[in-house]
């Protein structure tokens, strides 16, 4: 995709311009991509309860009733377990909704990139690695240690964690 100045456009403006919109739409890739994590760990914790549920029913009573009874506890056990994976699941979602992806700030924040000398990290949860233009960037929770030692730095600014030291070289 090639994009053009205006001529009525200041080259440093169109440069600073370019860069911003580039910003935001690094930052909506990274949102989307978290979005479908989140989205992805609903689905299987949904299939596991319906697969648990369906196997509860089918359990039918033999003659060894302790062995069905067995059966269907441990049936009960994998349905409350796939309901607090699926909980989970929906508290990340509704932390996802509280993240904006328009705009940049100054200062990391929910819904900051950080650029440090050690990595590229994405202030919304805690998610992994995610890929964007080639590009890793460390999705983490704003409650992460790291989250927590980001959260209100600027560019310029130095952190410590675990014995390794971070200089920040931008926040978007």
């Amino acid at each position: 995709m090639q994009i053009h100045q205006p001529k009525s456009l200041p080259k440093e403006a169109f440069n600073i311009i370019f860069a911003k919109i580039m910003e935001l739409n690094i930052k909506l890739q990274l949102y989307n991509q978290c979005i479908a994590y989140v989205q992805k760990r609903m689905n299987e914790a949904e299939h596991a309860f319906k697969d648990a549920e369906q196997a509860q029913n089918e359990d039918t009573k033999s003659s060894a009733g302790d062995k069905y009874e067995t059966g269907r506890a441990m049936m009960q056990q994998e349905k409350d377990r796939n309901t607090i994976q699926l909980n989970e699941a929906n508290k990340l979602m509704v932390a996802l909704t509280h993240i904006g992806t328009k705009g940049t700030s100054l200062v990391a924040e929910n819904g900051s990139v950080v650029v440090t000398d050690s990595g590229k990290f994405y202030i919304a949860i805690s998610a992994g690695t995610l890929v964007v233009n080639g590009e890793a960037y460390f999705a983490v929770s704003a409650a992460s240690p790291i989250g927590l030692k980001l959260k209100g730095l600027k560019t310029g600014n130095e952190f410590n964690l675990n014995g390794k030291a971070y200089k920040i070289a931008e926040v978007m």
